[in-house]
């Protein structure tokens, strides 16, 4: 039996493990409140590592993937909430459906309906699985660092086209049934079909391959009046432009820098499969979108862009071409 020295000794071991808990509670408490958003979020959100290996990948031959914009200082966030919604959907097309996750976020929604923001975010971070690098192993695919703050980047080693199309496409379509709710941070999704160094030779050989890919090889149809747009974004990279613009006057990548010489060498790459397209601003039937990727340890020189060809229902037309947003209110979000 215990003497009453060693029950006091033991009780005093306790309160002193208890208070030194609290100590550490506290210190964490106090570390979060003085740390930054990107880094309290960085302590509670497993994410994929960069793939160090995709910018040099990228130079040597085409891949698809995903361009993903959202708010400056959340790109973690939106980096985990991305990979919920192509998780979702990528596995959507196997074993389970896009449905049944809203189903559980509706549930999950309905546990806090004082706090809609919460409730949703709570939705993503406990309903869905943890997002981290074993699940971007899964879906085969790699985080790539950019140079520019709110922007994503995510690719496949190939560029099976279609795949994201249809990934992008379904997101569209469970937004817009209200079978999926808006993201928080995730603005809009752009499906990369193809990359390619910002060249005219490479990026009229990615644009024809995609036009005929859309229009595939039918005859009539390929000597059909197409109307169509294109759209070039050069995603607030114009410091580095203007720079490379004066060092490098002459080379291609510099010519293309310019949106007028990039609008009609695309305008010939459509050409030279559909030779009765005709250029429609105001309601094209088909947008050639081409977006400059800000990828880290790019050589100097070199610039790699992201082409798609999209249907009109994929992209908004004022005030730009660009692609459609997945937030109710797209203003002021790029």
């Amino acid at each position: 039996m215990a003497t009453g020295e060693e029950t006091n000794e033991a009780r005093g071991q306790s309160e002193e493990r208890g208070e030194e808990r609290e100590t550490s509670r506290c210190n964490s408490v106090q570390k979060a409140e003085t740390m930054a958003p990107w880094e309290q979020h960085a302590g509670v959100i497993s994410l994929p590592r960069y793939d160090y290996a995709a910018p040099s990948s990228l130079l040597d031959r085409s891949r698809s993937g995903f361009l993903i914009t959202c708010p400056i200082k959340r790109e973690k966030s939106a980096t985990k909430e991305a990979m919920s919604l192509l998780g979702e959907f990528a596995s959507s097309r196997g074993t389970c459906t896009a449905e049944t996750h809203a189903k559980k976020r509706k549930l999950s929604a309905e546990v806090d309906p004082e706090n809609a923001e919460t409730a949703a975010r709570n939705s993503l971070d406990n309903i869905l699985k943890p997002f981290d690098d074993d699940l971007a192993q899964s879906l085969n695919l790699s985080l790539v660092k950019l140079t520019r703050s709110g922007l994503l980047l995510l690719t496949f080693p190939d560029n099976n086209s279609r795949h994201v199309v249809d990934i992008v496409s379904d997101i569209f379509c469970a937004l817009a049934s209200r079978k999926l709710k808006s993201p928080l941070w995730c603005h809009r999704i752009f499906p990369i079909q193809e990359t390619c160094i910002l060249a005219k030779k490479d990026l009229q050989l990615v644009v024809s391959k995609l036009i005929e890919d859309y229009l595939g090889k039918d005859q009539e149809k390929l000597e059909q009046h197409i109307k169509f747009a294109v759209g070039y974004n050069r995603r607030g990279m114009d410091d580095e432009i203007n720079s490379q613009k004066s060092t490098d006057k002459d080379t291609e990548t510099s010519t293309l820098l310019d949106r007028d010489v990039c609008f009609t060498a695309v305008a010939g790459a459509v050409k030279a499969v559909a030779k009765n397209a005709i250029v429609d601003l105001k309601s094209p039937e088909v947008a050639v979108l081409v977006e400059l990727l800000p990828i880290s340890r790019i050589p100097q020189g070199l610039l790699v862009a992201g082409v798609s060809v999209l249907p009109l229902e994929f992209v908004t037309i004022k005030p730009r071409l660009c692609i459609k947003s997945l937030i109710a209110d797209a203003k002021g979000h790029k």
